[in-house]
């Protein structure tokens, strides 16, 4: 009989030394793509989104409500895969599906245009095969590796099967579904079974097969990244209808398409959990349940209510948070975060700890024994603490985002860091004569971002900063630099955080 798995709160650490061979446990992580902290049922901020499965996996595991990556899906993939900061590891934007050169570090702009203070820094656009990603030391431990679903951090050589993964299905580095979410789709790997089958039904299903094929005893490291919910937006016809006759167009939810997507998620999530149980495999499956960045805030959706009328609304809201994908605020990097332990985490419990996704890789590696080599720097720590109820006792977690994305609540290059209640957040060069601006909140107070207290607080703003510097030096960050080529005549600062144009419309292509 499998032995029960022992972990023992000693202190502020957990120990899993008891754990042997035969008693590996299994590894299911699931990581939506787009799904902001409002968008699912777990913190009850949203009156349209039906998430009953990703509820069910909170029920059995712990809920953190503080949970954070970066603002954009490729670095928090890189993130996740490395246990390093995106300042380390150089992936700072989505740039891994593009062509040209590949390009394994970061760089900096000599210049750039007039109206911008700082030259910008290019992103690496490939994942290093020379960092031992999670899978790898999965396969080191004895683990069979599957990956199903997006990947975006490299085609061949970079591809999931180059970073560990023994299955990579539908082996596809674009940024969405290929051709749509409703077959038939592009993919060069991967045929529909029948006309309008939905993707995330085929990767749960396809990810299921391959769970049932492996022998009884063989552990696995299940990387189940969902398509959804991001761009283009489409889904099943019976869904959008059910969520036509919810829609109150004057929420800021609005979208019966993104509601309906939604659920295809939690649908998927509902299949692997179903499948697990039937398995028998329940006591012996940690499940992780998080998403790449925040909710999208950008795109404008064509709807069509009950009574036949047209309107346009954005995909979601991430309201009471400030922002969305693709901006440092919280409402682009804090998200939903579920982890179910067998054996170790209470069922049914919210920690209300600071975590971030590089604290995936250490937490597993610890806790299950796997092989990192000593010389490697990881930037994420071991959760075990607070799966225990106790503090995790960190001092920061930082977000680094050196780019101008075109979208509402759009900052300059900046980075954050979080600290207790506190967040500051250092704008590269945006102050005067080539100093950096700051903005400072109490996120106890107010969630929302709405009050900048750096001026009145230069003192906590001093400490902050402080820390900031630290982790850029420590992780040697290519950060932006002041731009030679500034014209302070052509530069608008009431631009910032107002994206011109309004919503940008996109389709179901």
């Amino acid at each position: 009989m499998l032995r029960t798995l022992l972990i023992l709160c000693i202190g502020a650490s957990l120990q899993a030394s008891t754990i042997q061979a035969a008693d590996k446990l299994n590894v299911v992580f699931i990581l939506a793509d787009d799904l902001g902290w409002a968008d699912t049922e777990l913190f009850g901020h949203t009156k349209l989104y039906e998430t009953p499965n990703i509820e069910r996996l909170a029920g059995r595991g712990m809920l953190f409500s503080r949970s954070y990556c970066a603002p954009l899906c490729s670095p928090t993939r890189a993130a996740i895969l490395t246990g390093q900061y995106n300042t380390r590891n150089g992936s700072t934007a989505p740039q891994h599906h593009l062509g040209g050169p590949n390009r394994l570090k970061a760089t900096v702009a000599n210049t750039a245009a007039p109206n911008q203070k700082t030259a910008p820094v290019s992103s690496v656009n490939r994942l290093d095969h020379s960092l031992p990603s999670l899978a790898t030391r999965f396969k080191a431990a004895g683990y069979a590796t599957g990956h199903f679903g997006k990947w975006h951090l490299g085609p061949q050589p970079y591809s999931a099967l180059q970073h560990g993964f023994d299955v990579d299905i539908p082996h596809f580095n674009g940024p969405g579904p290929a051709g749509g979410f409703l077959a038939p789709w592009k993919f060069k790997h991967l045929q529909a079974n029948y006309p309008g089958e939905h993707i995330e039904d085929r990767m749960a299903q396809e990810a299921v097969t391959w769970i049932t094929s492996l022998p009884s005893d063989q552990p696995f490291f299940l990387n189940y990244w969902q398509f959804s919910v991001h761009a283009p937006f489409n889904a099943k016809d019976s869904l959008i209808r059910k969520y036509r006759r919810k829609v109150d167009k004057q929420a800021p939810q609005s979208s019966a398409t993104y509601a309906a997507m939604v659920e295809s998620l939690d649908d998927a999530v509902g299949t692997l959990l179903d499948a697990i149980d039937r398995a028998g495999l329940s006591k012996r499956t940690i499940f992780i349940f998080t998403s790449d960045n925040g909710g999208n805030m950008y795109n404008g959706i064509r709807e069509t209510d009950a009574d036949g009328l047209h309107y346009v609304t954005a995909p979601t809201s991430n309201r009471p948070l400030r922002g969305g994908k693709a901006c440092i605020y919280e409402g682009g990097i804090r998200v939903p975060t579920i982890i179910a332990w067998p054996g170790v985490t209470e069922p049914g419990i919210r920690c209300d700890e600071l975590i971030h996704c590089v604290d995936f890789y250490p937490t597993l590696a610890a806790g299950l024994t796997l092989p990192v080599p000593d010389d490697y720097p990881i930037d994420g720590i071991d959760l075990a603490p607070a799966f225990c109820g106790r503090p995790l006792g960190r001092t920061a977690i930082f977000t680094f985002f050196p780019h101008n994305p075109p979208v509402p609540d759009w900052l300059p290059p900046s980075i954050a860091v979080h600290s207790g209640d506190w967040k500051l957040i250092r704008l590269f060069h945006q102050g005067d004569a080539g100093t950096h601006g700051y903005r400072l909140y109490n996120l106890a107070e107010d969630i929302g971002e709405e009050i900048d207290l750096s001026t009145q607080m230069p003192e906590k703003v001093r400490q902050l900063d402080a820390m900031i510097q630290t982790h850029l030096d420590d992780t040697e960050a290519v950060v932006p630099q002041p731009n030679p080529n500034f014209d302070p005549a052509k530069y608008n600062p009431d631009a910032i955080g107002r994206q011109p144009g309004g919503l940008k419309i996109s389709g179901a292509e």
